[in-house]
């Protein structure tokens, strides 16, 4: 082979080695393509709205839903997953009524009108309104203790705050007017209460360990079931019930609630502190506004409804104490208070701390108009209406002590505070005194004692229905 042919050969040689390397990446191109177009998309996982989380923050109801009668849960079910919504719970005590969440984040009212616009299936819709307490400032106590006129009265008891307790004893002191009071001293004549009788009260919890409540305080029977909720789960309320965070445990962390709770019932005759109204008595704590002193309307009716399964397994719940208020009329509560009544409990509701008319400015739910709740407003130590304190001829029934109440607070402490808040409890005991008497009275025959036993008073004519304020002894018929 000549020079000239050897180099044909090898520029053939190349030219074949550089053909096979691209025909090669050629088809390695073609292998990549057809791999990459054969692997299956990812598909993110969506959940459902029946298994969807929400955060702690945003786990109250928004809105509140009464379905018709003859409506069954599946369609009820059907109906709130349509809507991306889920039913956090069913109110036992009032049949159609649950509480839904919306997972969307929608505002409150536009998912209740949504809801509302069902009218072949849906009674009302409504959001869950926010309730705070709005009980006036506490100015300076009175505090001229030793001007006080000596007692020699059997029935007074030997509690060393009892002397500060001018709505049980007024004697004239700070300023006061003598005997614009409830007449408690003579009450206690008849009695001083019995561990027979259950108030509940709504509002914050109770500081059921303070020294001057443990004695009065309920606690469940060992007879009685756990309390058991179908949504919610089983609770050991041994204290009573917290709605506020669906607990058993409806310790106080505010004090508005521990200060009602003293009225009505601190142990008397103790050496200790004060003297309620009942010596002796069971207050059953319904938690339902935290630290901060605010709740919703669920929580409240998750309160009252858990007060009716208690009441329906043997525990002698007959008052239910309300200290609080708005303006925000809710067709739900209105229903659970009346559910309350057909168990036979009196609600007694604080009239409002505005100085304002109920009968033109309605203030809930002490403006609902139903045969077991009063409507209270408040009086000072001279029998004059206060002067932050609601009224209505026509809406607020009847007044009670409620300026400078003094009454135990958290911690083993006592406290003086002001409001219709704190004349709501002075009815609400009064209404267990008559109890612990004649135990077979109805709730209509109670409340009906409680109006016509006041005493009339010229500052409250035209402003409260009964024109008078509360008197304890009147009302146990002496």
């Amino acid at each position: 082979m000549n020079r000239n042919n050897i180099w044909i050969h090898i520029g053939l040689a190349v030219v074949l080695i550089t053909m096979a390397a691209v025909l090669g990446q050629i088809q390695r191109w073609k292998t990549s393509l057809r791999t990459a177009s054969e692997t299956p998309k990812v598909v993110r996982s969506v959940p459902k709205p029946e298994t969807a989380i929400r955060s702690q923050k945003d786990s109250e109801p928004e809105v509140l839903v009464r379905f018709r009668p003859g409506v069954s849960l599946a369609q009820i079910k059907k109906v709130v997953l349509r809507n991306n919504d889920q039913v956090e719970d069913r109110i036992e005590s009032v049949n159609g009524l649950v509480f839904i969440d919306d997972l969307d984040n929608a505002d409150a009212d536009a998912v209740a009108r949504q809801y509302e616009s069902l009218s072949e299936l849906v009674e009302y819709a409504e959001p869950n309104y926010e309730i705070r307490f709005d009980d006036p400032a506490q100015g300076p106590a009175f505090a001229d203790l030793g001007q006080r006129e000596p007692e020699t009265d059997a029935n007074l008891p030997n509690d060393p705050h009892f002397a500060q307790q001018w709505a049980l004893n007024n004697l004239g002191q700070d300023g006061g007017k003598k005997k614009a009071d409830i007449d408690a001293v003579k009450a206690w004549d008849k009695t001083k209460g019995s561990q027979e009788v259950v108030v509940a009260v709504l509002d914050s919890g109770v500081d059921y360990k303070h020294t001057d409540l443990v004695a009065n305080m309920w606690t469940r029977p060992d007879n009685i079931p756990q309390y058991t909720d179908e949504d919610l789960g089983t609770f050991n309320d041994l204290q009573g019930f917290d709605a506020d965070v669906n607990a058993g445990d409806p310790m106080d962390d505010n004090g508005h609630g521990t200060h009602c709770a003293g009225i009505i019932g601190a142990e008397g005759d103790n050496n200790e502190g004060i003297a309620g109204i009942n010596w002796n008595v069971r207050i059953m704590p319904l938690k339902f506004m935290g630290r901060g002193g605010f709740g919703t309307t669920a929580n409240a009716i998750e309160a009252i409804n858990y007060a009716i399964d208690r009441k329906q397994k043997g525990v002698n719940v007959r008052v239910i104490s309300a200290s609080w208020g708005s303006t925000s009329r809710s067709k739900a509560l209105e229903d659970a208070i009346r559910a309350a009544g057909e168990q036979g409990i009196l609600f007694v509701a604080a009239a409002g701390n505005a100085s304002t008319n109920n009968d033109s400015r309605p203030h809930y739910p002490s403006n609902y108009n139903l045969p077991n709740v009063i409507s209270v407003a408040s009086t000072d130590r001279t029998d004059s209406l206060s002067s932050f304190s609601n009224f209505g001829v026509k809406t607020v029934h009847i007044a009670a002590p409620g300026r400078d109440i003094h009454s135990t607070w958290l911690g083993g402490d006592y406290r003086d505070a002001s409001g219709t808040s704190m004349a709501t409890p002075y009815v609400s005991g009064v209404a267990a005194l008559i109890l612990a008497n004649e135990p077979d009275l109805t709730v209509e025959q109670l409340r009906a004692r409680l109006l016509k036993s006041v005493d009339k008073i010229d500052s409250l004519a035209g402003k409260v229905e009964s024109g008078g304020r509360l008197n304890a002894a009147k009302a146990l018929g002496d």
